[in-house]
């Protein structure tokens, strides 16, 4: 070994290195006294970023089409950040009543409590959306679709309505990913992604993304994440930089199998209602095929009207599919949502439990025969 070597000579790698750091040091005294004038790109603590975290939000801010990004520690993380950057006392917020729960469940429990006032919209109420802005409406925030009963937005009536009267919009986008949906492209301003899912892609890590146009925006989100210490560790942005490497070629994989898988079991006579908009035939098909290039891995079906013992003895014959939440890795998820719980919803056209479905990347066939091994269980057990 030569001891002689430094550790400036090249070394090229095709991985992101991987920068861990708290304390930042400066070349002078000068340097760190105007340390903060780095911001919002630069670094003056471990808690503004890494260059690992800056090369993965230049990749994620290429895929959404936009000129800036910035990752958090876990998607709800940048949910609540948007809110908390946006929004203070006297602001109207309005939020798609299909959106993530937690999401929900942070504007009623802790934005009203900061004097936000907070009102739900129909999700699937279009242009119509207008009749509700009010001189205090600061933001309006989509999901388009919503992860459990999937209805779609017609996001570009929303986001030009909401521009015209000088409102911010803001999507969370993790259904389609990038590469189903361009939310920048249709007019929203900001775009909000769960990295858990596709991007990381293997139920392995935790991260969500915020990427915008807007300089304004981008400068507020980046000084809250800064001032909340909302860091994100430099291995974890290794894992979804490396996710983005092979998402594409998952996600058209998965998208095919939940394809097959969703037009086969909508024809099954224990199916009543197949949720997922890419299915053709579905309440929002034509949305999808005006504004969305794949349809991801995630879907959702009911099943006629029976006891909870008959999902139960469905879910004990699942194997392939384990039983959690979250969704869009490698491998098979099922998730079930009781009526109760959808029934705490404002407006909602689904009615009774649902049970929701991701498709990762095992064999389609045979995923398709677990499921119909299970609805045999359910009907079985409805029989005795």
């Amino acid at each position: 070994m030569n001891f002689q070597t430094s550790t400036n000579d090249a070394f090229a790698s095709l991985a992101p290195p991987v920068w861990r750091a708290s304390t930042v040091v400066f070349d002078s005294l000068d340097d760190f006294v105007h340390r903060r004038s780095r911001m919002p790109d630069g670094f003056s603590y471990g808690t503004t970023g890494t260059p690992t975290q800056r090369a993965l939000e230049i990749r994620i801010a290429e895929l959404d089409g936009a000129a800036h990004c910035v990752v958090f520690p876990s998607g709800q993380a940048a949910i609540c950040s948007t809110l908390l950057a946006l929004l203070k006392k006297g602001d109207h917020l309005l939020m798609t009543d299909a959106a993530y729960g937690l999401a929900k469940s942070f504007a009623v429990e802790r934005l009203q409590a900061l004097g936000v006032e907070v009102e739900f919209y129909r999700p699937r109420i279009g242009a119509d959306i207008e009749r509700l802005i009010r001189r205090t409406t600061r933001l309006i925030w989509l999901e388009s679709p919503g992860t459990v009963t999937m209805e779609l937005e017609d996001v570009p009536a929303i986001a030009a309505i909401a521009r015209a009267h000088g409102v911010v919009t803001a999507i969370d986008n993790t259904w389609a990913s990038p590469l189903g949906f361009s939310a920048l492209a249709h007019g929203v301003d900001l775009c909000i992604h769960a990295c858990t899912k596709y991007m990381g892609g293997h139920s392995d890590v935790l991260m969500g993304s915020i990427a915008t146009n807007d300089e304004r925006l981008y400068r507020s989100l980046r000084g809250l994440q800064s001032l909340m210490g909302l860091a994100v560790s430099a291995e974890d942005c290794f894992l979804v930089s490396r996710g983005l490497d092979t998402m594409q070629v998952r996600m058209e994989r998965q998208a095919a199998s939940a394809q097959m898988i969703a037009g086969r079991l909508s024809k099954h006579p224990l199916v009543r209602q197949m949720l997922f908009p890419a299915l053709p035939g579905a309440p929002d098909h034509a949305v999808w095929a005006r504004d969305f290039k794949l349809s991801g891995c995630l879907l959702s079906l009911q099943l006629v009207d029976s006891p909870y013992e008959a999902y139960r003895a469905m879910f004990r014959a699942l194997k392939l599919f384990s039983i959690g939440a979250s969704w869009g890795g490698v491998r098979s998820i099922a998730a079930f949502y009781p009526a109760e719980e959808l029934a705490k919803r404002q407006f909602c056209d689904v009615h009774g439990p649902v049970i929701r479905l991701s498709v990762g990347l095992e064999d389609p066939q045979e995923l398709l025969d677990e499921l119909l091994g299970a609805l045999n269980a359910f009907e079985a057990s409805i029989k005795l």
